[in-house]
């Protein structure tokens, strides 16, 4: 539903075939994305940096396939993007290397690849293993974690700047963002990212929450 209305809110579309989903996040409540891209008939593409939870949704058949490429991922999306077919892929990797791939290709050919996009890390607590640094891999961020917080929490807010910074420019040309209500643009406020909303007071993000624009 929330795909859907998102649909119908940003593009003003009931079909969304053709169109393209970007976000993060195969674990708990994140995992039905995947499934939720196809029922919407768009294109999901789905970063996830822990295995596991790719493979169960896999197994499950929430999750139509897996790569840890970005080549593919890129090539996948375009194509089904093309013959508008629903498919949810899982991104083997971390959001922000997704976010600034498809950055990349906005600036290498002007196209647009992605319509819709959100994230599902579990933001709300990202200091202790709910959001992973783009700078570490899986296995080395946990390993910091466990052995140097402080440096952990630093490499997060950088990370979170660095996520920020990405969407804002496909945003800027056309992209529809909302947030998930995981605290991700207000831990993204906190690490210095630019999510305010411009002539706003500093409670007010330059993007919607899915509850209050979307849902409700």
């Amino acid at each position: 539903l929330t795909v859907l209305n998102a649909g119908r809110r940003y593009l003003k579309a009931e079909d969304l075939s053709g169109k393209v989903f970007v976000t993060s996040g195969l674990g708990g409540m994140s995992g039905a994305q995947a499934k939720a891209a196809v029922i919407a008939g768009c294109v999901g593409i789905i970063a996830e940096v822990d295995e596991a939870a790719l493979l169960k949704r896999h197994k499950q058949g929430w999750l139509m396939e897996i790569s840890n490429n970005l080549d593919h991922c890129i090539a996948c999306l375009r194509e089904a993007r093309k013959n508008k077919i629903a498919l949810s892929l899982g991104y083997h990797g971390n959001v922000v290397d997704l976010w600034e791939r498809l950055v990349y290709e906005l600036d290498k050919t002007g196209e647009l690849l992605v319509d819709l996009g959100s994230d599902q890390t579990s933001c709300h607590n990202p200091f202790n293993g709910g959001y992973y640094p783009v700078q570490l891999g899986f296995e080395e961020a946990k390993q910091l974690l466990s052995t140097n917080p402080g440096k952990f929490r630093t490499l997060v807010q950088e990370s979170l700047k660095r996520h920020v910074a990405a969407i804002n420019k496909l945003a800027d040309k056309g992209m529809f963002f909302w947030d998930y209500g995981n605290a991700f643009l207000l831990e993204a406020q906190r690490a210095g990212a630019d999510v305010e909303k411009k002539g706003a007071n500093k409670t007010e993000f330059r993007y919607p929450s899915y509850v209050q624009h979307i849902m409700g």
